[in-house]
């Protein structure tokens, strides 16, 4: 079944699938489906490339095929909470994905730490050297 959601102020297409679920519900289990597979087409979606990027690399096991999304959701025992679970999750990745990850600059040790560090070795150093036997006028 296909539907529209909006996410980042954009519409997106996903495939809703209803399936069985195993777990509590009794009777119901075996009549009823109320798990949901969720499944997003990222390739053909309206979001930006960088974004779409990022979404295929966070998406790690979630991803079938090369480009389809797949959110499975069977945590609540009725159709309409697993649905709503499965649309948040994948909002909540959509969102993930949209913020910039923070360019790291590269800084250089000071001159303290590095004093610091061969002080440190030197300690070491001296520590190691005690322990080993010397010999002696008698051997």
């Amino acid at each position: 079944m296909a539907a529209t959601i909006f996410a980042l102020g954009i519409p997106l297409d996903v495939d809703e699938k209803f399936v069985r679920a195993s777990g509590p519900g009794g009777q119901n289990v075996n009549k009823v489906a109320t798990a949901v597979e969720l499944r997003f087409d990222v390739q053909a979606s309206a979001l930006p490339y960088e974004v779409k990027q990022r979404l295929l690399s966070i998406a790690g096991s979630r991803l079938v095929g090369d480009d389809i999304l797949l959110i499975d959701s069977r945590e609540y025992r009725t159709q309409a909470q697993n649905r709503e679970a499965a649309r948040e999750r994948l909002i909540d990745l959509l969102t993930k994905a949209a913020t910039k990850p923070k360019k790291r600059t590269a800084t250089k040790p000071k001159k303290a730490a590095k004093e610091k560090r061969l002080v440190s070795k030197k300690i070491r150093s001296e520590v190691k050297r005690g322990r080993t036997r010397r010999p002696t006028s008698d051997d």
